[in-house]
């Protein structure tokens, strides 16, 4: 069962399932300016590895960190949470939020209609 992230695990997480695996230097390597401290980053991983995210490999005194949950499985977890908790699971009501407050153009929703319709006959 996928478990949600805070912000700071969800920025570590953007960065390894990007790099694939990492030191935790490499993590902080990545991370926007002003950097966290290495034993805060070190802390994020650790807790990730507890709620199932992460694994490590061991090589020496080294941990090279990796992710065990696909970042497009937390896509859908996070997309599906989005859908039940703010449009009652309803893709009318998202759509509506998206050109109402978001100003989405005809141009750009008729894309959408074109690849929802495109999706539909190739199930």
């Amino acid at each position: 069962m996928i478990k949600e992230l805070t912000k700071a695990e969800e920025q570590v997480m953007l960065i390894l399932w990007e790099m694939g695996e990492a030191l935790v230097k490499d993590v902080i390597e990545k991370m926007n300016e002003p950097k966290p401290a290495y034993n805060t980053v070190s802390t994020v991983i650790r807790v990730l590895e507890g709620k199932g995210f992460v694994d490590h490999k061991a090589i020496g005194n080294t941990h090279i960190y990796f992710p065990i949950i696909k970042e497009t499985d937390y896509k859908r977890f996070a997309f599906d949470k989005v859908m039940n908790n703010y449009f009652e699971n309803s893709y009318e009501s998202l759509v509506s939020f998206l050109v109402k407050e978001k100003s989405m153009s005809t141009e750009e929703l008729n894309e959408i209609i074109q690849l929802a319709e495109k999706l539909k006959k190739d199930k």
